[in-house]
Parts: structure tokens; C-alpha cells; sequence
């Protein structure tokens, strides 16, 4: 005698259907996108650590455009509080005051 699940215990395949693995591979995009945003900060502000002079207004810049990236790619995947990313990431008031902010053109 077999014993069958009770249904509601059972696995669900709703996310079989052609529409659910597409958004299952969509929700895994934007969190590997995700994942490579802040590790693009992570670095920018461990090179900004160690810089100077005129190459750190640069990892600056750098480093502003990676965050807000990072910010923009939050909204996307529905989280929209930033406060958290600027506290776990200990992003500088430096780069959080260029966020936006258009790169000076070089003198040449």
C-alpha cells in the first residue's frame, strides 16, 4: 500500500509552466547582476583606500558611478532603501556627494 502526500505537502508546479521558468531565470539574472554590482564596489572602494592625488578623484568617480549602478540595480530587484548598502559597504560621504555628479572634463 503506497501512501500518497497530502496535496498541500506536495511539490508545487506551478513553476514548471514555460512563463514560471522564465521568471525564475529572470529573478536569477538580477540577482547574479546583483552580486557583481557590489563586487565592483567592494573593489573600487579597496583601490580608493589606497589612492591619491589625481587618482583617487578618478576611483572617486569611479567609485560613485559603481554605487549608483548598484543603487539602480537594487530598485530593480524591488528593494529600495539604500541606507543599508551605504552602512554594510562603509561607503564614504565622498562618493555618495558625487553620485550623479557628471566627471570634470581632463585638462589637457
Amino acid at each position: 500500500m503506497s501512501v500518497r502526500p497530502p496535496q498541500s505537502l506536495a511539490p508545487s508546479r506551478q513553476g514548471e509552466t514555460a512563463l514560471g521558468l522564465l521568471e525564475y531565470e529572470l529573478m536569477s539574472e538580477r540577482a547574479d547582476s546583483l552580486g557583481r554590482a557590489g563586487l565592483k564596489v567592494e573593489a573600487l572602494l579597496a583601490r580608493l583606500g589606497h589612492a591619491d592625488g589625481a587618482e583617487r578623484e578618478n576611483l572617486l568617480y569611479d567609485a560613485a558611478e559603481a554605487v549608483q549602478a548598484l543603487f539602480i540595480q537594487r530598485e530593480v530587484c524591488g528593494l529600495r532603501n539604500g541606507r543599508d548598502i551605504i552602512a554594510r559597504y562603509a561607503i564614504p560621504g565622498e562618493v555618495i556627494a558625487r553620485l550623479g555628479v557628471k566627471r570634470p572634463a581632463a585638462n589637457s
